[in-house]
């Protein structure tokens, strides 16, 4: 019997703290780029956005639809602020692809980006997830540009 008990906790000691050595030259795949990476664009999965020109009616008036839907409860399209700053000249201020990635991964641009993180500082509430999908989000870009270039 103190056979058995001998090699089951020989086994039991063996067994603990005996993970496989990792490989160290593995490197981690993409490392989520960080606020030290700031080229403007903010943190998520838009890279690049191809805008019209001229602008496209359709996606304006979705875009329209969307803001009204989702965002004209704390933005006002002047530069007013009410919970969040307004949208006047926002289009001149950041990338496309800020704007994008600012409403479609909120969460990780207040948390990472420094821009952002500015605004979220200088307005105290944080932006709700509105679960815009890219596509939506560039019909609210389109939007943004045609209030940008109204005269």
């Amino acid at each position: 019997m103190r056979i058995i008990f001998f090699f089951l906790a020989l086994f039991m000691i063996s067994s603990c703290g005996s993970e496989s050595p990792k490989d160290k030259s593995s490197k981690p795949a993409d490392p989520e780029p960080t606020a030290s990476t700031n080229d403007g664009k903010g943190i998520g999965e838009i890279k690049s956005v191809t805008l019209n020109d001229p602008l496209e009616p359709d996606m304006i008036k979705r875009g329209k639809g969307i803001y009204d839907m989702k965002c004209a409860a704390c933005h006002r399209t002047t530069s007013m602020r009410v919970v969040g700053p307004g949208f006047k000249g926002v289009t001149e201020r950041r990338k496309p692809e800020w704007i994008m990635n600012m409403i479609t991964n909120v969460e990780i641009m207040l948390d990472k980006d420094p821009d952002a993180q500015a605004l979220l500082e200088e307005c105290l509430t944080r932006m709700p997830n509105q679960n815009v999908t890219i596509g939506d989000a560039r019909d609210v870009l389109e939007f943004f540009y045609s209030l940008d270039t109204d005269k």
